[in-house]
Order: structure tokens, then C-alpha cells, then sequence
């Protein structure tokens, strides 16, 4: 009978551990001290007064009102396109991939400076939209479609994963029954695929939490209108460095209670 993984890893002498051990410890170095610094230099005794300043609630607004309606669109968008690359074969589909990762991999100022010439007011869009009294750039609106253009693909990826890793003979029963291909999909793929959902969920909502460079390039930074917390954090960083350091804490503090919710309701939706 093959040997489980524990039980492999127990036969490797102790000496095998050292380097394992030293380079785990050299990561959770270089990821918890500059957390750490950042909350010795948290100013407590100040703090609700720092959250009271206007730049600080109004950039806390935006910030979390912007990134749930990104997320609420890219799951109404992006589910579509997940279930097309998770069940059909066609002709450009490498090339749908591919595009669905670009803006994973492209760098954010550059995606700000794409999307301003497609929505700015002289855009390939943005001029029909102008003509319409429709004018997206330095406006809410510009906020959410950076967020879109950078975060949703993180959704679409895996709540293909999720579609792919159903047992077809399940989806193909009920549609053999008489149920139509969309109850199917509510029926069965979607509880099937909830873990995925809700990892595809909570990741895209993160990445639009944390986005800078699209959102400053297309959306600019505008006090109470598009400036997002990382916004606010990068201008309070060029003056007053405390309320910078009020925001970055909020959004560790924010992340974290995301991150065990989430492992807390993956874990019970496995058991």
C-alpha cells in the first residue's frame, strides 16, 4: 500500500527539516514584521478621532461601497464567461484565456492609461458617451471600472475551476429528467461549485479592495469622490504619515477577519 504523504515526510531524518524550517521562517518574517511595525506605530489614543477626519471616512465610504458593487458585477458577468470556458470547446478559446488573464498580469498604470483612452472624454467610448452627456472619467463610475478591469478576472478563473471540477453525469441526470439547463445550473452546478464561488468571491472583492494604479491613472484622486483607501493612503504618505498608517491597519485589520470568515465558511461547507 502506498505510503501517505505524513508518513513520508516522518521517515525523512531531522536534519531534513532545518532548511524547511529556516526558509518558512524567513517568510513569515518578511511578511509579519512590516505588519507588525505598522501597528507599533498605530496611534491608539488618536484613533477615533483620525477615523472622524473626512478624508479617512469618506475614502472608508468609497472604498468599501465601490468594491461591493465591483464584485456584485463581476460575479453577474463573469459567471457567464466562467461557464463557457468550464463546458464548450470553440474556436478562440485560447485566445478568450488569454485575455481573461491580461489584466492579471499587466501592470496597473498601464491598465489606468488603457482605460482612460477607451473612457476618458476623447476615448474611442468615452467621446459617444460624451456627445450623450455621459462622462465617466473622475467620477464614481471610473472607480468601479478599474476595480472591474483588474479584479474580476480573479472571479472568472475560479469559478471555472469550480464548474470543471463537477461530475458531468450529475448535470447530464438532470437534464435527462426534464429540468432545464438553467434550473440545472442553479439546481446543481452552482451548490456543487460553492466552495469555488466563494473563494472566486472574496479574492475579487480583496483585489478591488487593494487597487491603486488603474484606479489613480483612469479615476484620479479626488477627495470624497474617487479617492479609495489606497488612495488615501498614498496622499496621506506624501504629508501626515498617521492617518496613512489609520488606514493601512483598517485594511490588514479588514483583510484578515475576510480571510478566517472565509476558511470558516469553507470549512463547514466541507464538513
Amino acid at each position: 500500500m502506498a505510503a501517505s504523504p505524513t508518513q513520508m515526510v516522518s521517515r525523512q531524518p531531522a536534519s531534513a527539516l532545518v532548511p524547511l524550517i529556516a526558509s518558512s521562517s524567513l517568510f513569515v518574517a518578511i511578511v509579519m514584521l512590516p505588519l507588525i511595525a505598522l501597528f507599533f506605530r498605530l496611534p491608539f489614543k488618536e484613533l477615533i478621532p483620525y477615523l472622524q477626519k473626512p478624508m479617512v471616512y469618506k475614502a472608508l465610504f468609497i472604498s468599501f461601497e465601490s468594491t461591493l458593487l465591483t464584485t456584485v458585477i463581476s460575479v453577474i458577468i463573469g459567471t457567464p464567461v466562467a461557464y463557457l470556458m468550464a463546458y464548450y470547446q470553440f474556436r478562440g478559446k485560447e485566445m478568450l484565456d488569454s485575455v481573461i488573464d491580461m489584466p492579471v498580469v499587466l501592470p496597473p498604470a498601464v491598465a489606468g492609461i488603457a482605460l482612460a483612452l477607451v473612457f476618458n472624454r476623447s476615448g474611442l467610448v468615452g467621446s459617444l458617451l460624451t456627445e450623450q452627456g455621459i462622462i465617466l472619467s473622475n467620477t464614481f463610475a471610473a472607480v468601479v471600472i478599474a476595480q472591474i478591469f483588474v479584479s474580476s478576472p480573479y472571479f472568472i478563473k475560479a469559478a471555472r475551476s469550480g464548474f470543471e471540477s463537477i461530475n458531468p453525469n450529475l448535470e447530464k441526470a438532470s437534464l435527462t429528467l426534464g429540468a432545464s439547463r438553467l434550473r440545472t445550473f442553479f439546481q446543481i452546478t452552482v451548490p456543487l461549485s460553492t466552495r469555488s464561488l466563494i473563494v472566486g468571491v472574496v479574492i475579487t472583492w480583496a483585489r478591488a479592495l487593494g487597487e491603486f494604479g488603474a484606479t489613480l491613472m483612469f479615476a484620479g484622486n479626488t477627495e470624497g469622490k474617487t479617492q479609495t483607501m489606497p488612495l488615501a493612503i498614498y496622499s496621506s504618505f506624501m504629508g501626515t504619515l498617521e492617518p496613512a498608517i489609520v488606514l493601512s491597519c483598517i485594511l490588514i485589520i479588514t483583510s484578515f477577519i475576510v480571510l478566517i470568515s472565509t476558511k470558516f465558511l469553507l470549512k463547514r461547507s466541507a464538513g
